[in-house]
């Protein structure tokens, strides 16, 4: 081992343990590196999972209880009299009847708190500060018992006893209770863990260490002590590691190296505690590619909205000019039928004047004609009447034909205004029509183009769901290995578990012991091949540092096996 490898210590850190327990005291161990080994003994004879009692485990259980029973009435039969009398006497109650109410009142109290202690327990409900009342009163139920058999004098040694003997039945019948809470505690909730006592050794030799040692578990709810111990090697090779890392100077050391004594008050493992710079970086990254994503998919969502609006917008602009250009229309051939009728008014009036005018001056001729003829002709009256007669027909007539002719010039012209007028606002409509196709055109551009980006964002999103279903499989694969290697781990803990048993009942020596330990790597890592399982594999496990030493340990293995030997 280089200098800047990973330091050996009891048991290689584990860099899949789980983060520390909340500071809220849950009963989840922090990291399950020796879960195995700290996995407490029930003694219920149940397994995990396992809700229903046997037969005789009832019966069993139903004795206990009638037992218990039995024990609550001696107890509450013999401290019944001694405290009514000790209440009346001495606490000043009023009457022996107040003072055995009193008595009556405290015994039944200790039996509601205990029943329904045990009843919350049954629902897995527990209150947990229900008991220090019961324990209190209990303890005031033994001081009246004593008080009450305290003696008139100077004590002596029998009245010592005497006393200590009133509370030996109530103080047995609490550890009945407790005991009775705890099973029905642990038949409701077989797979709840349950925490390691630390040795009365390692108190009494070191109080200092075990003092932190129980403050870390109580704090991070570390529940295996062997797992603790485990935890201050690892971080005590560590700290060595460190300082012949840097030839004894600690200081020189990287903050991220210093990390593992810096996080062990927080209950963080080395190997915890070494990884979290990368898990904080990789963490980092992905809330950076979170705020990417989302600012790229809101870019997207304001194009497609803006594309939207464009659209919208263009639309309504087309709708505009189409109506325009029809009100333009109908304005200019309004105007246009005006103007031709105004026009045709006017010619009209001024022939019928021109007419008018010639029927005068024909008039006035006629009558210097007609008075010239009087005078010159008398005889020829009638002719000149019937010459006048016909002169006012023919001018009539010359008068309805240039009134014909004005019409018809007026009606020619009329409907050359009124066509040139069409023309126009046919033009005016096509052109209308013409723009009103470009805005359609470039509304459809602008459909298309949020149409594209609609198609975008849908493909980045599949992409994205394509992309986080592959992460979460990936995930799930390294959760079942893991689950895998952990059901591995924990086989191999029950067979080395085993055959410790087996061998410390067997009183084998330690090479023995070595051998067997040898042939179970075999069987566990190499598949049952001897010549799989490297050397340095059992050098590391057995402490051994000649290769020779760990070669003669697996031909003596493959011996073993080869005779039958299986853990």
């Amino acid at each position: 081992m280089t200098i800047t490898d990973w330091p050996r210590t009891v048991a290689d850190p584990d860099p899949d343990s789980a983060a520390p327990a909340a500071v809220s005291g849950a009963r989840e161990p922090v990291s399950q590196t020796l879960d195995i080994v700290s996995e407490p003994q029930s003694g219920t004879g149940l397994e995990s999972g396992a809700g229903r009692l046997t037969g005789t485990q009832k019966w069993a259980a139903g004795a206990i209880v009638s037992a218990a029973l039995v024990l609550a009435g001696i107890g509450l039969y013999l401290s019944f009299e001694h405290v009514a009398v000790f209440a009346h006497e001495e606490l000043r109650f009023g009457s022996l009847g107040k003072g055995q109410l009193f008595a009556v009142g405290v015994d039944v109290g200790i039996m509601v708190m205990i029943a329904v202690d045990l009843l919350m327990a049954w629902l897995k409900r527990p209150i947990s500060w229900i008991r220090y009342p019961v324990w209190l009163l209990t303890a005031a139920t033994v001081v009246l018992n004593a008080a009450s058999g305290a003696p008139e004098g100077a004590w002596q040694l029998l009245d010592y006893v005497a006393a200590g003997a009133h509370g030996v039945v109530p103080v047995l019948f609490i550890m009945v209770v407790e005991l009775g809470r705890t099973s029905i505690d642990r038949i409701v909730r077989p797979d709840r863990a349950e925490r390691d006592s630390i040795p009365w050794l390692r108190w009494i030799l070191a109080p200092v260490a075990t003092a932190r040692i129980f403050r870390r578990m109580r704090l991070w709810g570390v529940t295996s002590y062997p797992e603790m111990i485990c935890r201050d090697q690892q971080l005590i090779a560590y700290e060595q590691w460190l300082k012949r890392k840097h030839h004894g100077d600690i200081s020189q050391a990287s903050e991220d190296e210093l990390l593992p004594m810096k996080m062990a008050p927080y209950g963080y493992t080395v190997a915890q505690a070494l990884a979290m710079p990368d898990e904080q970086d990789q963490a980092a990254l992905e809330r950076e590619e979170e705020v990417e994503r989302r600012r790229r998919a809101a870019e997207t969502r304001r194009e497609v909205a803006d594309a939207d609006a464009t659209a919208e917008r263009l639309r309504a602009q087309g709708k505009v000019e189409t109506v325009r250009a029809e009100v333009d229309g109908q304005t200019a051939q309004a105007r246009a039928h005006a103007k031709a009728q105004a026009s045709a008014a006017e010619r009209a009036a001024e022939m019928e004047e021109q007419a008018l005018e010639t029927a005068l001056v024909a008039e006035a001729r006629a009558r210097e004609a007609q008075a010239a003829r009087l005078e010159a002709q008398e005889r020829e009256a009638k002719a000149a009447a019937d010459v006048r007669t016909a002169e006012l027909e023919r001018q009539a007539a010359e008068k309805r034909r240039l009134a014909a002719e004005a019409d018809r010039v007026a009606a020619a012209e009329a409907q050359a205004i009124e066509t040139q007028t069409i023309a126009e606002a046919r033009a005016v409509a096509a052109e209308a029509n013409r723009r009103a196709a470009e805005t359609e055109e470039a509304a459809a551009e602008t459909r298309r183009r949020a149409a594209e980006a609609d198609r975008h964002a849908a493909e980045e999103t599949e992409r994205q769901a394509l992309a986080d279903a592959r992460t979460q499989a990936a995930r799930q694969g390294e959760a079942e290995a893991e689950y895998r290697a952990a059901e591995v781990r924990l086989a191999a803990a029950e067979i080395e578990r085993a055959a410790v048993e087996a061998e410390d009942i067997a009183r084998l020596t330690p090479r023995q012991r070595a051998v067997r330990k040898v042939a179970r790597m075999i069987l566990t890592q190499a598949d049952g091949i001897a010549e799989r399982l490297p050397l340095a594999d059992i050098q590391r496990e057995l402490s051994v540092a000649s290769p020779g030493t760990a070669s003669e340990y697996r031909a003596e293995a493959t011996e073993l096996l080869t005779q039958g030997y299986r853990p």
